[in-house]
This record gives structure tokens, C-alpha cells and sequence, in this order.
């Protein structure tokens, strides 16, 4: 099938949270459902964000244990840094890589109030659809 819903799935890895501090997000199985998908993309989305700088980090994994940084190669788009101008909106990364855990990291600093903000994954291409959703 060559329908959007039988060829793709999102997964949170970052729950959408008023955050201060630093934080990582769950890691997402690229493997979903046995499915194994060939494409991913990072989606941040904010809400109010009302001081400091929240740096998004994506990160790969082969285990989901060790996680480290994303190439910036490997990398479609920017990995943003969102400040207090950066209520509602939503930014898109695309990832090259062939890891199979990806999840996204956030580092905060100046905060007080911090911002409301979340990221998920979308999964698409997988090698057996059509996809099982949750």
C-alpha cells in the first residue's frame, strides 16, 4: 500500500513538558513492529517558551544505552535552538544515519521559567508494510 497511514508512524521521544532543566528524551526503535523503517525525522514542537535557550540535540544509538550525537552530515536541516521568540512553532530535522535508536536530547541554560516544548519521530519506508500502529 502506498498510503501515508500504512507507511509511516510517530513515536514520542520527547514528552511535551514546561521545561528548566536539561533532558533526554526515550529512545525510539527504529525496528518498530518489526517493520524496520528506512527514514526517520526529528520533530520539535513548542508551546510558550518564556526565557533561557533550550539547544535540541538529536542522538543515535545502537542499543539505546549509549547515546551520542548526530553527525551534522547525517543531518537534514538544523538542529534548533529555541529561545523566547520561538513560541509555537515546529522544526523539522530529517536523519541520514543507519543507527537504530534515535532520540533527542535537550540542554537548557538561563532559565527560570523555562518553555513548554516536546519532539517526536516520525518513522517512514519501512521494509515490511503495511505499518502496525499502536
Amino acid at each position: 500500500m502506498k498510503d501515508a497511514y500504512s507507511n509511516i508512524t510517530v513515536r514520542e521521544t520527547l514528552a511535551i513538558a514546561t521545561r528548566t532543566a536539561s533532558a533526554n528524551g526515550t529512545g525510539v526503535d527504529r525496528a518498530a513492529g518489526g517493520a524496520m523503517f528506512q527514514d526517520a525525522l526529528v520533530i520539535v514542537h513548542t508551546g510558550t517558551i518564556t526565557d533561557g535557550t533550550h539547544a535540541v540535540d538529536v542522538q543515535e544509538s545502537d542499543d539505546n544505552t549509549t547515546f551520542t550525537s548526530v553527525a551534522a552530515s547525517e543531518l537534514q536541516g538544523a538542529e534548533p535552538s529555541i529561545v523566547a521568540a520561538d513560541d509555537n512553532k515546529m522544526y523539522v530535522v530529517g536523519y541520514k544515519g543507519t543507527k537504530r535508536y534515535l532520540r533527542v536530547a535537550v540542554t537548557a541554560s538561563g532559565t527560570t521559567s523555562g518553555g513548554v516544548y516536546g519532539a517526536s519521530v516520525v518513522l517512514a519506508n519501512p521494509r515490511t508494510a503495511p505499518v502496525v500502529h499502536p
